[in-house]
């Protein structure tokens, strides 16, 4: 099939895809509702040091395991402070000065990430005072009670140091959010072209000689289109 037929296809059924491009559109609007204004989003992150304290100075060899031993803590660590046991505890500190904060919701909005001996708990909210309320009570529980959830390894002088505080911040429209609209469009825009190859390809009609051609039909005559 030459490039010239495609076109016709997609020319005989073009309200096809611009059907779907609209009714997507609309779906987007009607759902997203651009014209309204988005609640702010603030974000803050803390890295914390976590390790092992030795008892005394040691040797290479005694240092090497030490070193070891804390990064397997801070791996176990990590999955801890996304956990909703942590995340409860930290509702509760809140709690106890005033503030109700659901577990759920700490737990849904903190995130971990590690290098090394480094913790990095990252945390977004909707209010930037209870976002910094928030951010003292996951420090307060990562170096007050982290015992608690990990007795084993911080019960062996486990310590775990606030190293830097980041500011709170206003988050802006990510990528995947200015995005969102124009794949879903050109998406439709795929849909539709498919359709109309579809619709063609089902459609048994005779539309002109390469049809009858096709059946092995001579044509005699042929009556052209009114430009």
């Amino acid at each position: 099939m030459e490039l010239r037929e495609y076109y016709h296809i997609i020319r005989r059924r073009w309200w096809l895809p611009v059907a779907l491009v609209v009714i997507v559109a609309l779906a987007w609007l009607v759902t997203q509702k651009p014209w309204q204004p988005r609640p702010p989003v603030y974000a803050t992150s803390l890295s914390f040091s976590v390790g092992i304290r030795p008892e005394q100075a040691g040797d290479g060899e005694e240092n090497y395991y030490v070193a070891l031993t804390s990064e397997y803590l801070i791996d176990d660590l990590a999955e801890v402070v996304r956990g909703s046991e942590f995340a409860a505890a930290v509702s509760e500190r809140l709690a106890a000065q005033g503030i109700a904060v659901p577990a759920g919701a700490i737990q849904g909005s903190t995130q971990t990430g590690k290098l090394h001996r480094i913790l990095t708990v990252s945390v977004t909210w909707g209010n930037a005072a209870e976002l910094a309320a928030i951010a003292e009570a996951v420090t307060a529980t990562l170096q007050e009670e982290s015992v608690r959830f990990m007795p084993r390894l911080f019960a062996q002088n486990g310590a775990a140091y606030l190293i830097h505080r980041g500011g709170i911040g206003l988050v802006g429209t990510g990528l995947r959010e200015r995005l969102d609209l124009p794949l879903r469009l050109a998406l439709a825009v795929v849909a539709g072209v498919a359709l109309c190859f579809l619709w063609n390809y089902l459609d048994s009609s005779l539309r002109d000689r390469a049809d009858l051609e096709e059946m092995g039909l001579a044509v005699l005559g042929e009556i052209p289109r009114e430009r």
